[in-house]
Formats: C-alpha cells, sequence, structure tokens
C-alpha cells in the first residue's frame, strides 16, 4: 500500500456515480491562480464544484512567464471554442490569489535564498522573485505584470486577492479590470 492507495479508493467512490460534463467554458468563467500549498485549496476555499474554474497553482501563486503563456493560451481557446457561450464583458476573470504565512517568504532571507538555491539548482534571483512576504504587495506586482503582459486578450480582466490562512477569508485587494494595451487576441 503506498501513501496514494487511500485517494484511488476515494477516485472509485467519485468515478462510481460520475457523468463527464461537455467540453465548455469553466461555469464560473474564471481562472485563478494560487499558491501551491496545501491549505490553499480553491475548491474548498472559494467553494467551487468540479468545472466551475480553472486553477494554475505554482510556488508562491506568483505570475510567471508560463503562467502568462498558459493563461494566454487559454483565452485563446476560449475565443475559438466559446464566443457564443462566454459573457459579453468578456471571456473570463483571472483572479491571483496569494496568501498569508506563505512558504515562500522564507526566500526574503538572503542565507536561507542561498542554501535553497545550492539545494535545488535555482538562481537565487528567481527564487528571490518567487517569494511572497507581502502578500498584498506580491498580488498587485502579480496583477500589473499580467495585465502589462502583451500576450494577454483585451477580452480577459484580472483581480487580486489575498487568503488569509489564520481566518479562512479572502478579501479583495484589486478589483477586475482589463489590460491597457491593444493585446493579440
Amino acid at each position: 500500500m503506498t501513501k496514494m492507495s487511500p485517494l484511488l479508493e476515494r477516485n472509485d467512490k467519485f468515478a462510481a456515480t460520475y457523468t463527464p460534463g461537455p467540453l465548455g467554458p469553466p461555469a464560473a468563467q474564471v481562472v485563478i491562480v494560487t499558491c501551491l500549498d496545501h491549505r490553499v485549496d480553491p475548491a474548498i476555499i472559494l467553494g467551487l464544484e468540479l468545472g466551475d474554474a480553472v486553477v494554475i497553482r505554482n510556488t508562491g501563486g506568483r505570475v510567471t512567464q508560463a503562467v502568462i503563456d498558459d493563461i494566454a493560451f487559454l483565452a485563446f481557446l476560449a475565443g475559438q471554442l466559446f464566443s457564443g457561450q462566454v459573457a459579453a464583458e468578456g471571456l473570463f476573470e483571472v483572479a491571483v490569489v496569494h496568501h498569508t504565512q506563505c512558504g515562500t517568504g522564507f526566500l526574503a532571507d538572503a542565507g536561507f535564498r542561498h542554501r535553497a538555491a545550492e539545494a535545488t539548482g535555482l538562481t537565487e534571483a528567481a527564487l528571490e522573485a518567487a517569494a511572497v512576504a507581502d502578500p498584498h504587495t506580491t498580488v498587485r506586482a502579480d496583477v500589473e505584470r499580467l495585465l502589462d503582459a502583451p500576450s494577454l486578450s483585451p477580452k480577459v480582466t484580472v483581480s487580486g486577492h489575498v487568503y488569509d490562512i489564520s481566518a479562512g477569508r479572502v478579501t479583495s485587494v484589486l478589483e477586475a479590470r482589463h489590460p491597457q494595451h491593444a493585446g493579440t487576441n
């Protein structure tokens, strides 16, 4: 028995009553970018059901070039496949959600960051860029980075939020807005 065995048993129960849905836009028309921290499960903290939202998770929930590329592709795909099914105000909203007590906060310490770089092979600069010491500051920076991305469709909006681990509450830091550039989609 592996650590995965009980999860596979849960999947058997899920699969027994599962009915696949058709290909279509997520019901909430939201793409959530958040941290991979096990205490930050968007399905639980936001009450999402299967099919409600696309979720992109990475270290710190940071908007990296890979995240921008994924969102640009999702916008292209949504525009091509679902343009008649999405809301008139746009394709979807990207909600960037950072959180308090993020483990990446340790990366703000130069000594810790140096040891992490040696252990992982990542550069200290990359690790420093991933740090979330103040989620209110980093979520603002990441929303701006996404809004400034030339590949972000003008039919997408972006908002910023912070999840407080100790209170279980998500608060909005930046309301949804469209990018100001011409966009490519």
